[in-house]
Parts: C-alpha cells; sequence; structure tokens
C-alpha cells in the first residue's frame, strides 16, 4: 500500500443493536481515488459515513474501534473539524435552495460560523468552482439560486462546497447515480483531475464505474470487507470468489 493518508482497525458500526460493519480493517491511500464497491446494503455507505463520523448523527448508532486520518484519532477529535477534513457529497445533489450559487459554495465557512473578509470569501468561491470545472458556467450567475443549475452542475456545485473548506479527503457516495450519462462522464473527468490533489474515496456500485476511474478497489458483501487491492487485481485476478461472482454479475 502507498503512503495511507486514512485507516480503519477492526470497525465495527451498528444500528440500534444491529451490526451493520464486522472488523473493517483498511487503508485509504493519499492522493489516489480508492472505489468502495459491493450490492446494496452491504455497508458500504456505512463505511465512509463512520470515516467523517456523520454515521453517529443517526439515534441509537454507534462505532467501535478505531479510525486514524494519518495519525490522529478521529474519534478523539471534535466532529467537526472531521467533517472539515474530510468532506462528503452525497448521492443526490443537494445544493442549500435558500443560497445562492456563491453562498452554497462557501456555506461550509458561514454554518460553522468561521469569518473571513469579502475579498477572501471571493478567492474561496472562485478556488473552488474552478476546481469543480464549474466557474465558466456559472460565474456571470453567482446570485442565482443553486437550484437554478442542471443536476450535473448542482453535483459540481455540491463538489465545490465541499473543496472549499480544503479537506485532506473526499467522500462520494453514489455521486452520480442520478445523473444523466453525459453529466456522469463529465464527473468521472473531474474525479481524474482532483485526485491529483485530493484524496478521494468514492461509493458506486456501477461495477464499470469503478473499473474506469479508480487506482484501488475495496469489495464489501454482508457488512465485511471481502477483498481490498489495486483495481487491476481486484478486475483482473480476484482472490475471493464472492468478488468474482459479484464481478461477472452473479449478484449486485
Amino acid at each position: 500500500m502507498e503512503n495511507p493518508i486514512l485507516r480503519t482497525e477492526n470497525l465495527n458500526a451498528y444500528y440500534a443493536g444491529q451490526l451493520a460493519l464486522k472488523g473493517v480493517t483498511m487503508a485509504v491511500p493519499e492522493k489516489r481515488l480508492t472505489a468502495i464497491m459491493g450490492p446494496s446494503g452491504c455497508g458500504k455507505s456505512t463505511l465512509i459515513r463512520c470515516l467523517n463520523r456523520m454515521h453517529e448523527l443517526i439515534p441509537g448508532a454507534r462505532v467501535e474501534n478505531k479510525v486514524f486520518l494519518k495519525d490522529k484519532d478521529l474519534y478523539a477529535m471534535e466532529p467537526t473539524e472531521v467533517r472539515r477534513m474530510i468532506g462528503m457529497v452525497f448521492q443526490r445533489p443537494n445544493p442549500f435552495p435558500t443560497m445562492s450559487i456563491f453562498e452554497n459554495a462557501i456555506a461550509g465557512y458561514t454554518l460553522n460560523s468561521i469569518r473571513m473578509k469579502r475579498g477572501e470569501a471571493d478567492r474561496i468561491v472562485e478556488e473552488s468552482l474552478r476546481k469543480a470545472a464549474l466557474w465558466e458556467e456559472v460565474k456571470d450567475h453567482l446570485h442565482k439560486k443553486g437550484t437554478f443549475l442542471s443536476g450535473g452542475q448542482q453535483q459540481r456545485l455540491c463538489i465545490a462546497r465541499a473543496l472549499a473548506m480544503n479537506p485532506e479527503i473526499i467522500l462520494l457516495d453514489e455521486p452520480t447515480s442520478a445523473l444523466d450519462p453525459k453529466a456522469t462522464a463529465f464527473i468521472e473527468e473531474l474525479m481524474e483531475e482532483l485526485k491529483k490533489s485530493v484524496s478521494i474515496c468514492l461509493v458506486t456500485h456501477n461495477i464499470a464505474q469503478a473499473s474506469r476511474v479508480s487506482d484501488y478497489t475495496a469489495f464489501m458483501y454482508l457488512g465485511e470487507l471481502v477483498e481490498y487491492n489495486t483495481t487491476e487485481k481486484i478486475f483482473t485476478v480476484p482472490q475471493d470468489k464472492r468478488t468474482e461472482e459479484y464481478l461477472v454479475g452473479k449478484f449486485g
């Protein structure tokens, strides 16, 4: 494994006493794209929600054992600090409906009461929208509502909102499943570009997408991490029969 930026040690996660993740140990390499795939209900989204401490927001949910960001124990840190360092983009584009494009891009600052000078806000907005490949399309409409954009643009605005906080890692939870093929291709290109500067964890049920965009792939089944390796090895010489059966479409 290359330089890991994030690692879990025997991670268990529960929903009201029900075990959802069983002893997951994995290391996420820095400035690479790691895909987490597997059938519905296998624990993919639960895993990434444990990585930025969103899992514990669900009543009755809890986590056992350790998650480290570099050498920091995530569960000993302030949750708001964790979520600043580990950004999250969800399945459905969710720009804040009452906010303009400009306000959406810096929502992480305003919602956490982080003060900044006007010029600084302008710079952060432009920089994050450029990183999300959205600036040229919206620069003349910054004060229109974020919901005025197409689905694909809204998802890129959500990515810009996460990038604005300068995170170490971005977690993408099936970010293209609600988008058409053209918008999906655009987001995939964007992921390729972004991993040069930020580490990415991508949850996807789209096997072809995992093979196209990721450097490493984890296969999960029934709350367990079955197999984790370079994407090339997972797709050409899977070590576990369940991985092989999933890849050839026997279940999913």
